[in-house]
C-alpha cells in the first residue's frame, strides 16, 4: 500500500492534473493506494501524524510508503507529522517552484519516470535531516499572524533541505504572503518574486550582530554584521543558490554559509555568483561544518526550514539527524 499526498496548489495548481497523469499506473499495475489532497497550512503535518502514529489501543502500525507530490514545503510539512521515521519509506516527486532537494538528488525531470523508479523499488537512499529548535521565539508581523495558524508553530521544526536565519528566511516570508507570485509563477516568471523582494530586504536590512557556537567549541565565531546564516544539508537554497557546494547529505554534519560584514553593493555582486557555488571567494562570506550549532543574534530575525517561515528568534539551536531519512528513489 502506497499513501500518496499531493499538493494540488504546486506547480502554480498543476499538482492535481500532475497527478491524475500518475494515477493511472497504479491502476494498471495493480498497486493499492490512498491519495489524500493537502488543504492548507498543517493539514499534510496532521495527516502524515494520524498515519504513522500507534491506533487508539497503542499498537504500533506497520511500516509506511509515503509519496509527496508537492515541493519542498510539503516534504517539510510531512516530516513534522513522522512519528518514527525508521518506520516510513519517502517518495518524492517534485512540483514546487523551487524544488531544490530534487536538484540535489538529480531527480529525473519525468514525474513519470521519477514513480515508476520509486515503484520498482531498487533503491533506497539514507539522507540525513536537520532540526531546528527554538529557544526564543516571538509572532512575527500581523500579515504572518493572519497566515499561520498558531497550532503549526512548535519547538522544534526538522528540514530536509536547509533552515536559515536573517535575509534568506525574510525573503521567503515576505514571498510567501506575495500576492504576486502566483501569478507570476503562472507566467513562468516566479523567480522575479524573489529577485524583486531580495533586493528591498537588502536595502531595508538593519545591523544585527550574532554569535554562533559550533559543536563544543566554547568560543563563539563573532559577526558583528550578520546578513544571514544557511544551514544546509543539502547544496542548495532558494530556487538553485548553490550556498554550500560542499554538503553531503549523508556525512552527519551541517554546512553553513554565513554572511557578513559585506557591503551592500558587493552582496549584489556577490549573490549571482553562488548560483555556481563560487560566493566563498568574498572574504566576508564564510564555511563552516559542524553536527550541532547555536546561533545567538542582538534582535529576533525571521527563521525559516526549507523555505518555511513561522515565527523569528534570536536564539537557535541547528542539529544534523545522521540518515535520518529513507528515501525511495
Amino acid at each position: 500500500m502506497y499513501h500518496i499526498i499531493v499538493n494540488p496548489a504546486s506547480k502554480s495548481g498543476r499538482g492535481r492534473a500532475i497527478w491524475a497523469d500518475l494515477e493511472p499506473i497504479f491502476r494498471q499495475k495493480g498497486i493499492p493506494y490512498k491519495v489524500l489532497y493537502s488543504k492548507g497550512v498543517g493539514h499534510v503535518t496532521r495527516a502524515v501524524e494520524k498515519l504513522t502514529a500507534p491506533d487508539e489501543h497503542g499498537k504500533e502500525k506497520p511500516p509506511v510508503k509515503l509519496i509527496i507530490l508537492g515541493g519542498d514545503g510539503t516534504v517539510n510539512e510531512a516530516l513534522q507529522g513522522i512519528r518514527d521515521f525508521d518506520k516510513v519509506m519517502l517518495g518524492y516527486i517534485p512540483t514546487g517552484s523551487s524544488n531544490d532537494l530534487a536538484r540535489d538528488l538529480r531527480l529525473p525531470k519525468d514525474p513519470k519516470e521519477i514513480l515508476l523508479r520509486i515503484l520498482e523499488g531498487k533503491t533506497v537512499r539514507r539522507m540525513d535531516m536537520g532540526i531546528l529548535t527554538y529557544s526564543d521565539a516571538m509572532a512575527g508581523t500581523v500579515r504572518e499572524r493572519s497566515r499561520i495558524k498558531s497550532s503549526a508553530v512548535s519547538e522544534h521544526r526538522f528540514f530536509a533541505v536547509s533552515s536559515g536565519i536573517g535575509f534568506d528566511a525574510a525573503v521567503c516570508e515576505e514571498a510567501l504572503a506575495s500576492r504576486f507570485k502566483n501569478t507570476l509563477n503562472k507566467l513562468g516568471l516566479g523567480k522575479l518574486t524573489y529577485l524583486a523582494i531580495a533586493l528591498r530586504q537588502l536595502i531595508a536590512a538593519k545591523r544585527v550582530s550574532c554569535d554562533i557556537y559550533l559543536d563544543e567549541e566554547q568560543k563563539p565565531v563573532h559577526i558583528d554584521r550578520l546578513l544571514f546564516t544557511a544551514f544546509m544539508i543539502h547544496k542548495y537554497e532558494g530556487g538553485g543558490f548553490q550556498f554550500c557546494p560542499m554538503a553531503d547529505d549523508s556525512d552527519g554534519k551541517l554546512d553553513l554559509c554565513v554572511v557578513g560584514s559585506i557591503p551592500k553593493p558587493v552582496i549584489l555582486a556577490a549573490l549571482p555568483t553562488a548560483f555556481f557555488g563560487k560566493h566563498y571567494i568574498f572574504s566576508a562570506i564564510r564555511h563552516y561544518a559542524a553536527s550541532q550549532a547555536r546561533l545567538q543574534t542582538s534582535i529576533p530575525l525571521w527563521v525559516h526550514t526549507d523555505g518555511e517561515v513561522y515565527i523569528k528568534s534570536d536564539s537557535i539551536t541547528v542539529a544534523c539527524l545522521p540518515q535520518k531519512i529513507r528515501l525511495m528513489m
